[in-house]
């Protein structure tokens, strides 16, 4: 009797470090990764401050010489631009300061055909439900099928860059961060197993955040929806129905 005493103890303790592992362990996930969004925030500050604009999230005449500091994409922009990544390193956006350590993808192929996924997305879109509306994101004005293209957005057109979404975790494995991509993310990001139901986010003015998933997804007041925006008005009517 005293032996399983003993053993039963033992296992609680056990249970007890084990679980203190594993918290410790995701809040040193959850730093390098706030890390990984800051960084990628001073990499989009300093693009901007030397271009004064925000890159376009797709560059289609990047073949034709047109802005070529933009690349083919927002992330490469900022990667060859602004964070010293050779081109050689490709496929650039699976290591380093682009790599979430807590991200987990599901790889059965009835949720997820991709090979490869994003840890990070640009906002650039901002509240849009499917991309019907004027863009009032970061990743240019003209929208159409293929999302916003040039040209791109001024410095000077984000009203509050202190209360803008410029750049945070995605879940749907793509690059691109929004609102209207939530559903699908359940499946193949799992969202609320990486950071214990927060994710991090680098606003335009360079700070850190670190809100809830409810919030930043599902929060319909007037604060949560304006963050999306570049005019910084939480534009309620371009929620889905």
């Amino acid at each position: 009797m005293e032996l399983l005493v003993v053993i039963a103890i033992i296992a609680i303790l056990a249970a007890l470090l084990l679980t203190a592992v594993s918290k410790a362990k995701g809040k040193a996930y959850q730093i390098q990764c706030v890390n990984n969004v800051r960084q990628l925030g001073l990499a989009l500050q300093t693009f901007v401050q030397e271009n004064h604009v925000y890159p376009l999230n797709v560059n289609v005449e990047v073949n034709k010489g047109e802005r070529s500091e933009h690349y083919s994409n927002w992330a490469e922009a900022l990667s060859y631009e602004a964070l010293g990544i050779p081109k050689s390193d490709f496929p650039y956006f699976t290591n380093g300061v682009w790599n979430c350590p807590s991200a987990r993808w599901n790889q059965k192929p009835s949720v997820n055909t991709m090979n490869i996924w994003f840890s990070y997305g640009y906002n650039y879109l901002g509240l849009n439900s499917g991309g019907k509306n004027e863009a009032t994101g970061l990743g240019g004005k003209t929208t159409t099928i293929y999302g916003p293209l040039a040209p791109p957005v001024g410095e000077s057109e984000v009203t509050a860059p202190a209360d803008m979404i410029a750049i945070g975790d995605a879940f749907d494995g793509n690059t691109v961060l929004q609102r209207a991509s939530w559903d699908l993310a359940q499946d193949v990001g799992k969202p609320s197993a990486r950071h214990q139901g927060k994710a991090n986010v680098v606003f335009c003015d360079g700070h850190v955040e670190s809100p809830t998933l409810k919030f930043l997804f599902e929060d319909t007041s007037a604060a949560a929806l304006a963050k999306w925006n570049r005019d910084h008005l939480p534009h309620r009517e371009r929620l889905s129905p």
